[in-house]
């Protein structure tokens, strides 16, 4: 009996690498590898490296036939003539670069020339932004940079070099669509907006295809050219019109397909392309399940006590708003702001309370999210939770209300490595287009108290409104 072949996707997030081997047919996960990455806003990409190592030792890779890797988006990896690290990569959650964003936004003459030139408005998160933090702050550093690449960039040419078989540094559309000078109208790069982050020219990878082969190791495995993990995610998902993603992990996301691109001169919906051939509109915040961590640790109980508390209160926690600024925000670009608790009165100062308005303003943040990808042309049918804090009792039950619409959980996966393996597959294979993969759905909730989560909803903006005026 002849094996069906195996592919293999990887995803080196902010937190882990994590490689999963499936099926190149149906994308079952025959087996996964995990190892650990430094917890930094900016990190040496030979620790990246290390990760990759540990979450394949022992044979995880055996009869692989095709590898794709799945990145964090927007992390700047400076290369000098070598090909040598320059400097650490300052990852997308690092703010040191708010000003510099701020600066870039004023001297191409507005958000609005953002969206324009390349659907994304610089702020602290995105690489542009990055790399004027460090023309400014470590002259020496930009002047030794010959080439920037992105994480998944580097990883994917880090494991073909030590294969043997590196030819060229290459990216895709999705995840260089992240950086401030590639359009993701256009697919193409913007080199006058990269010198006007950088103050001179450097090197970029390659935009290759979404199904390109860009190597092979010297053991003939496909290498294919990876993605964004956002893009990573919304291809192991098969996401069809209608489906909006909420991704509850270290960020918190909220994205669609889209068969245009979108400008938004708020800079709230970037406008990225996805890992096939259309557009991926999304909203990305800062504070997501480490939200549900901090307010479990505050409470002194665990998650799942968390989510006994949060469900034995009413909807609205009794007036109850959380701002969940805990580590600044992206979305709305408040790289400063604090967290903030609102309506504390005597009689709603209550464990369950606090907990409840704990899962409440980590879901409202995304609420607005999901609102914007539907004005931006996406139709909202049903919300995909995804992440880590998909897990919550709490948040199954209160999303759809908050959301005001039903909600699907698939069943838990690393989507993003799924995704990337899914890419391997199609470039193994070379068809017109990915493969199609089944994916399960484990629960599904409709709106219970849609009028309650309006009511929470009004509270959140006031509370928005009121604290950080002008907040977009």
């Amino acid at each position: 009996m002849t094996q069906r072949p195996l592919v293999a996707g990887v995803d080196t997030s902010t937190q882990s690498c994590k490689v999963a081997v499936c099926d190149a047919e149906t994308g079952e996960v025959v087996r996964i590898g995990r190892g650990t990455h430094p917890d930094a806003t900016e990190v040496d990409p030979a620790r990246w490296w290390q990760a990759w190592e540990e979450a394949t030792s022992g044979g995880l890779l055996d009869g692989v036939s095709a590898l794709a890797v799945g990145g964090q988006q927007h992390g700047m990896v400076l290369l000098d003539d070598a090909d040598e690290v320059v400097r650490p990569a300052l990852l997308w959650n690092d703010t040191r670069s708010a000003g510099t964003a701020r600066d870039l936004v004023d001297e191409l003459g507005g958000a609005a020339a953002w969206a324009e030139a390349v659907g994304v408005v610089p702020l602290a998160a995105i690489t542009a932004a990055k790399l004027r933090w460090v023309r400014d702050h470590e002259p020496d550093a930009m002047a030794r940079a010959a080439r920037v690449v992105l994480p998944h960039d580097w990883l994917t040419g880090r494991i073909l070099s030590a294969a043997g078989g590196f030819e060229e540094w290459t990216t895709d559309a999705g995840d260089a669509s992240g950086t401030g000078y590639f359009s993701a109208a256009t697919r193409e790069y913007r080199p006058d907006l990269l010198r006007l982050a950088a103050g001179r020219d450097l090197a970029v990878p390659r935009v290759a295809g979404p199904a390109e082969v860009v190597g092979r190791t010297r053991d003939g495995m496909v290498v294919a050219p990876g993605t964004g993990d956002n893009m990573g995610a919304a291809l192991g998902l098969g996401l069809r019109r209608g489906d909006v993603v909420v991704s509850l992990g270290t960020s918190g996301t909220a994205f669609a397909r889209h068969d245009r691109p979108t400008a938004d001169a708020r800079g709230f919906v970037q406008s990225f392309a996805d890992a096939e051939d259309a557009f991926l509109p999304l909203v990305c915040t800062l504070n997501a399940a480490r939200v549900l961590t901090s307010g479990a640790s505050m409470l002194g109980v665990d998650l799942a006590g968390l989510d006994a508390l949060a469900l034995a209160a009413e909807p609205g926690a009794g007036g109850l708003t959380l701002l969940p600024f805990l580590d600044g925000e992206r979305t709305p670009n408040l790289p400063e702001a604090t967290g903030s608790l609102h309506g504390l009165t005597r009689t709603n100062a209550t464990p369950e309370n606090l907990a409840r308005a704990v899962v409440e303003g980590m879901l409202l943040g995304l609420a607005d999210a999901v609102d914007a990808v539907r004005d931006a042309g996406c139709p909202v049918e049903r919300v995909l939770l995804i992440g880590g804090a998909a897990k919550s009792a709490a948040v199954q039950r209160i999303a759809p209300d908050l959301f005001g619409a039903p909600v699907a959980v698939p069943a838990p996966g690393e989507y993003v490595a799924v995704g990337a393996a899914r890419q391997a597959a199609w470039a193994l294979t070379g068809g017109a287009e990915a493969p199609a993969w089944d994916v399960p759905v484990e629960a599904t909730a409709d709106p219970v108290a849609p009028e309650r989560g309006a009511e929470a909803r009004g509270r959140y903006a006031d509370a928005l409104s009121t604290t950080h005026p002008g907040a977009v």
